[in-house]
């Protein structure tokens, strides 16, 4: 219990500082902006308090927005993708998550990549949605959503299979 706590604070100081103050100064053609701190969310144990959770995700998205000077929007984001992962577990892990015995690790790669793919356009659609905040720039947001989307997947799935043990 001691080093599941500890790695979860230990990924959450890293992904912030990480987003921060490297992942915010890249900024492709003006559309594509990694935002990888959304793994802490993926990553958060599948049994693990819900309320305790909601908080920390809140946190999240607020200590991002704190150094961004972006006034809640990551926050209001990473609360959204939080309350909703659990119909997202359903949905892309089926059975496995009703009865709690899922390991991202052995998970199938088509399951992993639904999982992944639709957190993190929900994060994104929602934090674009708030960054604009006009229906008139439905274009830009869905552009920004899904090229920004796409690289923060395959960022995210290259840091998932480079960091993560394999399952024996």
């Amino acid at each position: 219990m001691n080093s599941k706590l500890f790695s979860n604070i230990a990924r959450f100081i890293i992904l912030v500082f990480l987003q921060v103050l490297i992942l915010n100064n890249i900024n492709f053609a003006g559309y594509i902006n990694p935002h990888l701190y959304v793994l802490f969310i993926l990553l958060y144990p599948f049994a693990g308090n819900q309320s305790l959770f909601l908080f920390l995700s809140f946190l999240l998205g607020l200590s991002v927005d704190i150094f961004e000077d972006s006034g809640g929007i990551n926050a209001a984001a990473c609360l959204v993708a939080a309350f909703i992962r659990p119909n997202l577990l359903r949905f892309s892990f089926g059975i496995s998550y009703d009865h709690q015995n899922i390991r991202l690790a052995a998970t199938p790669f088509g399951s992993k990549l639904s999982y992944v793919f639709l957190m993190v356009i929900v994060h994104h659609f929602v934090l674009f949605s708030l960054e604009m905040f006009s229906l008139n720039h439905i274009l830009l947001i869905l552009k920004k959503t899904l090229f920004s989307s796409i690289f923060t997947v395959i960022l995210t799935l290259l840091s998932l299979t480079l960091f993560s043990k394999k399952y024996r």
